[in-house]
């Protein structure tokens, strides 16, 4: 091999490790080709093969891509070239693992296994390893698959190869994910996350962060789960990595399933079939068809619910697909159970989708199996009505579903059980499963941080909508630069000029700083002042307030009485948005002098005193309004940064433990003091601080 042949070669492997381009790695690899054979040595030849088929899979070209790594295995066998041969062979089962036909992949890894076992090649049989488990973790054989992520993992580690490491640790987060495991996956992929961000990898962070959106949506935390699937949305379109899109797309779409914003989510989940489709990946048309039943199925919508759900069955039986077999079987079952009236039939596809959930030791698909069997013995119209059956199958299930903390299921089991047991007559026990009905429900509707989400995407649907009205009417009512006028009045400069483009202002922002100050006192002072002296005094020191922020790069919101709302971070991300909202709490708690022809009007004995409260966290943000035009924020952390001033002291800038140690992490020349614990409304026992100088 030449040294320019060594270059070009290991530039397309490089594109092709770090997923820069893979259109660029074919068209280079096929430029390769095109030279004459007889420059051509076999190293070089099946290396360009192998990529050629890499980045032909990976653009959804799997037919091709395993034609050519078949050709890679010929010429590697007629070398006779042990080490090329192990090569080729490697290719060839990512070929066919690409097209889902796993036991071939598995085959034809562990041949290449034992010939770098002879080779002594460590890293690759760590790699070769891992893709098994990959395999195996695609068949739904979750134990057997943690076993040879294990054994690569413990190989790795030896060989201290970092990325490597952190690839292993994300795949067997993945599979304690599935086992209903939140935990013990957390640790995995946070282990990972720091070894990317390490060694700067961004789109394996896209990766980390995708499976860590997947961990926060298992445990019901829809604003975390949207917030890591964003980063790594926006990481894969920047790279123009289409499974990547397809994948996160798809669970999207499944979060807005969740929020019972279900069009939103039939698009979302639309986009990823198209994807899926451009990448020939039949297995995950399969399970997104079957989730796109499952919405029309909420949505009452019975016909439709059996056909996307036949759909994804169909595809499953294809492919072999014990989980995807399972999982839509019973989802058949309960189309059946709830939009018609062939109870036997659904019965039937109950019991053969929990039998099968057994077999794989799937927790949550063995606690809902359950659950809808007891729900179907407790109808009275279904001849095999059994208020014992009922029974049995429904205590089954709540103990599974308490045991992986499904609070959302426990409520529907809880109630249906209450039912039965009313109707038996069973007072006791019925006071018993109904009070575990309401506290669970209102438990899950108090978690704010798990069902805020909900809320404020309805808010930011409503927003957008209203700003289409609002454009519409400043259009109709004035000039063109009459509205840039109005517009850049009334709104940051940054929103007005969106606005002025046709741009449908709603954004999403991972981070924010917010501030709300209140004059304390200034109620009672304010009934012993002339109106005129009331608007001259809360205009000069919300005049003041506003110059302060405009200082420190923040962005007034808006104000309510004589409450003050401030953000940094939005509408222009920052990374220093907390250090910048701290130096202007500082500055306003400094105090403000007022002029003279204000102070004269205020009664001889006025004290007042502002209270600040600080948070951080993530926000929705956009225009609102139909007759004005208003910026504002919603979210959670909004609520949060109201409480801190609600329950703060006079003359004190209060900040949660959120935004104080986010703030030393960044820059310790703040001085805090710790306030302890108190109770926060709403949120309950939290650790909380005061923010008082910078050293």
């Amino acid at each position: 091999m030449t040294s320019l042949h060594q270059e070009l070669i290991e530039q397309i492997e490089h594109l092709l490790d770090t997923r820069l381009d893979y259109t660029l790695a074919e068209t280079q690899a096929r430029a390769m080709l095109c030279e004459e054979s007889a420059t051509l040595d076999a190293e070089y030849h099946v290396r360009v093969l192998c990529a050629l088929s890499k980045a032909l899979r990976n653009l959804g070209q799997t037919q091709e891509g395993l034609s050519i790594a078949e050709t890679a295995l010929e010429l590697a066998t007629q070398e006779g070239s042990q080490h090329l041969r192990a090569r080729a062979l490697a290719c060839l089962g990512a070929a066919h693992q690409f097209r889902s036909e796993f036991d071939e992949a598995i085959e034809i890894y562990e041949k290449a296994i034992r010939l770098y076992e002879d080779l002594q090649d460590d890293k690759e049989c760590a790699r070769l390893l891992n893709l098994i488990g990959l395999a195996f973790f695609s068949q739904f054989k979750y134990r057997t698959s943690l076993e040879y992520f294990e054994s690569s993992l413990h190989a790795f580690e030896k060989l201290d190869a970092r990325h490597s490491i952190a690839d292993v640790a994300v795949n067997i987060g993945n599979v304690h994910t599935s086992l209903s495991e939140y935990v013990a996956a957390r640790s995995y992929y946070e282990r990972a996350q720091a070894l990317y961000e390490e060694l700067d990898s961004n789109i394996d962070l896209a990766v980390v962060h995708m499976s860590l959106g997947s961990n926060y949506w298992n445990l019901s935390d829809f604003a975390k789960a949207l917030e890591y699937y964003a980063r790594a949305l926006k990481a894969y379109e920047e790279a123009e990595q289409k499974r990547g899109m397809a994948n996160v797309t798809s669970n999207i779409g499944v979060v807005y399933w969740n929020l019972q914003d279900y069009n939103r989510a039939l698009a979302y989940m639309g986009k990823a079939v198209q994807l899926y489709e451009e990448l020939d990946d039949v297995s995950s048309i399969a399970m997104v068809s079957g989730n796109m039943g499952t919405v029309y199925n909420t949505l009452l919508d019975g016909e439709r619910a059996l056909e996307y759900t036949s759909k994804a069955l169909d595809l499953h039986k294809q492919l072999g697909n014990k989980f995807g077999i399972a999982k839509d079987t019973g989802n058949i079952g309960v189309v059946l159970l709830q939009h018609s009236t062939n109870y036997a039939k659904a019965l039937e596809c109950l019991r053969e989708s929990l039998q099968l959930f057994e077999e794989l030791g799937d927790k949550s698909g063995i606690a809902n199996a359950t659950a809808d069997i007891g729900v179907l013995y407790a109808k009275e119209n279904f001849e095999g009505f059994d208020p014992m059956q009922a029974e049995e199958y429904l205590l089954r299930a709540i103990a599974i579903f308490r045991e992986i903390g499904a609070k959302a299921q426990l409520i529907t089991s809880y109630k249906t059980l209450a039912d039965v047991y009313k109707r038996e007559r069973r007072w006791e026990d019925f006071a018993e499963f109904f009070q575990k009905f309401y506290e669970t429900e209102k438990e899950v509707l108090n978690e704010d941080a798990k069902n805020k989400a909900s809320q404020l995407d309805y808010e930011r649907r409503q927003r957008e909508e209203e700003m289409k009205r609002m454009v519409a009417k400043a259009e109709a009512d004035a000039e063109l630069r009459g509205t840039q006028n109005l517009l850049h009045r009334v709104l940051p400069q940054s929103i007005a000029e969106r606005l002025l483009r046709g741009e449908r202002v709603a954004d999403y922002f991972p981070q924010v700083s917010i501030l709300f100050a209140d004059i304390v006192g200034f109620t009672p002072i304010a009934a012993r002042m002339p109106a005129k002296a009331v608007l001259a005094f809360l205009n000069y020191v919300f005049g003041e307030f506003d110059r302060i922020m405009k200082a420190h790069g923040c962005q007034k919101i808006k104000t309510i009485g004589d409450g003050y709302m401030a953000v940094c971070g939005a509408p222009i991300e920052c990374p220093d948005h907390a250090e910048r909202l701290s130096r202007a709490a500082l500055e306003l708690k400094s105090g403000i002098e007022l002029p003279d022809d204000i102070r004269k009007f205020l009664p001889a004995d006025s004290v007042f005193h502002l209270r600040i409260g600080l948070h951080t966290g993530s926000a929705f943000a956009g225009v609102v309004g139909e007759e004005g035009f208003t910026y504002d924020i919603y979210s959670d952390a909004v609520n949060l940064a109201a409480r801190m001033e609600s329950h703060g002291q006079a003359g004190k800038i209060h900040c949660s433990t959120d935004f104080a140690m986010h703030l030393q992490n960044r820059d310790d020349s703040f001085v805090l003091t710790e306030r302890g614990e108190i109770e926060v409304k709403g949120k309950g026992t939290m650790r909380t601080y005061f923010l008082e100088s910078m050293s």
